[in-house]
């Protein structure tokens, strides 16, 4: 039966309803090779650990579907499995700063990818030249990340939802466009990354132990949680 509800109802529900503009996207987990490469090219690990992910200035949470296959075992009755989860690509817009280090971020992980013959070598420039792919899962010189995360929460920061991408890497940059016009407009690049696969959820080891690592924990309790955990641990050993 349909349920009957009052207006305080109603407005409690509605009036707790997530704002999609409160996120934040971190990037991290580069290896060492790739840093290198970046840090030669103008930009530098404080930049992308720290400016890169506020220049996103939109994102998406990702998305997944499963692809299934028909079964035919019983006559007239046709039944669906699942049998893989697909994940979405990943696009994130970026505002270009005035030393395109955004662009140049992009550009040159892209470049890292498809340089394993040598990126400083004077043949890059040349009609020879020719592309060797790096393998993308060394720890000391592979182009995907295993870090790469985006914050959901609200404006209360009372609590959050992450997600942390899996074997990332940007697959395809957008073209973009400059043309004349008023000084107010600001530079914009469009990236798609693919990824392995994504978690729903904390991946510390800390929110594990306290049981709340796929569930939307607040952020304002983290230090009592480092600091009673713990002592906790040592209750549980005692009891």
């Amino acid at each position: 039966m349909p349920q009957v509800l009052s207006q305080s109802d109603v407005r409690l529900l509605f009036g707790r309803l997530s704002r999609p503009n409160y996120y934040q996207v971190q990037f991290g987990g580069l290896s060492a090779g790739l840093l290198a490469h970046l840090g030669s090219r103008g930009v530098n690990s404080q930049f992308i650990a720290s400016d890169m992910g506020l220049l996103a200035f939109n994102a998406s949470l990702p998305g997944s579907s499963l692809a299934t296959v028909e079964s035919n075992n019983f006559h007239g009755v046709v039944e669906n499995f699942a049998h893989t989860k697909i994940y979405t690509p990943l696009s994130i817009s970026f505002y270009t700063d005035d030393q395109y280090k955004s662009l140049k971020f992009l550009e040159h992980w892209m470049e890292y990818a498809v340089g394993g013959n040598n990126l400083n070598s004077q043949l890059y420039g040349s009609r020879v030249y020719s592309y060797r792919m790096n393998y993308p899962n060394d720890p000391l010189s592979g182009y995907k990340s295993d870090q790469v995360k985006i914050y959901k929460f609200e404006p209360n920061i009372k609590s959050i939802m992450e997600y942390s991408f899996i074997g990332l890497y940007p697959k395809a940059v957008n073209s973009v466009n400059v043309a004349y016009g008023p000084n107010a407009n600001v530079t914009r690049v469009t990236a798609s990354f693919q990824y392995d696969r994504f978690i729903a959820g904390s991946t510390l080891s800390l929110d594990y132990f306290r049981n709340n690592a796929f569930g939307i924990r607040s952020i304002l309790d983290t230090a009592e949680d480092i600091f009673s955990a713990p002592g906790q641990f040592l209750s549980n050993l005692i009891n």
